[in-house]
């Protein structure tokens, strides 16, 4: 069974895999937001051949999703021959629950000048397993695999792959279903347990400078709380060459 099934242009059905940490009634939000990279990029290939690729996914979350189904809308925001701005809204039942602006740009050889100074994370294989259901309930954490190298609440490198589709009996690319385990980041090495405290995020920003590939996702994650009820999780996201852009995440802080 697949995070979400077609039910038409626009339509799709969420699964039991996508239930959600906070609430078991509702959506993760992570399959959710790789879906709509799947729709942005699929909306692309119809209208336009040259290869564009995307740069940024900057996500608002403005409410909870049922599990159920959601309609996604897409259009172009700032049209371009190099480069443009996409927007799309996932909604259910007329509601918008997320909306996104998505910058996609035309390639470039730039081989001989790519390099990073962002810290190498250890690989998968160098990673120990880890059991994220000890913390979290739901569908969408019982459907990911974990490894993950804590060094202090708030801090750690973790790897993260699913065997689920995205989309049942479609192509996938693997943008998108990287897209799709982004949002886990924010609950991999809690500062405080979800318990004791409440902190769900309101949004997500990735930037990319190399296109994901593989089927392991990897997150060198701090996650920091202020003093007035805001926090931060960021993370810079790896494939299993090495870091290939960065995520994220405002959070609403809130004890119990």
């Amino acid at each position: 069974m697949a995070y979400f099934e077609r039910l038409g242009d626009h339509r799709f059905k969420a699964t039991e895999h996508t239930g959600g940490a906070w609430d078991l009634q509702t959506q993760h939000i992570a399959p959710a937001l790789g879906l709509m990279a799947h729709v942005v990029e699929t909306d692309r290939d119809a209208r336009r051949t040259d290869g564009l690729v995307v740069s940024r996914l900057s996500y608002d979350i403005l409410g909870t999703v049922p599990i159920a189904e959601v309609e996604v809308e897409v259009g172009v925001a700032r049209a371009g021959r190099t480069i443009e701005l996409v927007e799309a809204e996932l909604s259910h039942a007329g509601r918008v629950g997320v909306r996104l602006r998505a910058w996609l740009q035309e390639p470039r050889d730039t081989a001989a000048l790519a390099g990073t100074t962002h810290d190498v994370i250890p690989g998968p294989d160098d990673t120990p397993p880890w059991d994220a259901t000890c913390v979290w309930p739901g569908g969408f954490i019982e459907s990911v695999e974990v490894r993950r190298h804590q060094q202090q609440p708030g801090r750690a490198g973790f790897w993260v792959r699913t065997v689920v589709p995205l989309v049942a009996d479609e192509a996938v690319s693997r943008l998108s279903r990287t897209t799709g385990l982004l949002d886990i980041a924010n609950g991999m090495t809690v500062r405080a347990q979800p318990g004791e405290v409440l902190f769900p995020n309101i949004d997500l920003t990735a930037h990319f400078f190399e296109q994901p590939a593989g089927e392991w996702v990897g997150f060198d994650t701090r996650v920091s709380f202020g003093t007035g009820g805001l926090g931060l999780t960021a993370s810079v996201v790896h494939d299993e060459r090495g870091p290939v852009g960065t995520s994220a995440q405002s959070l609403t802080v809130r004890p119990r």
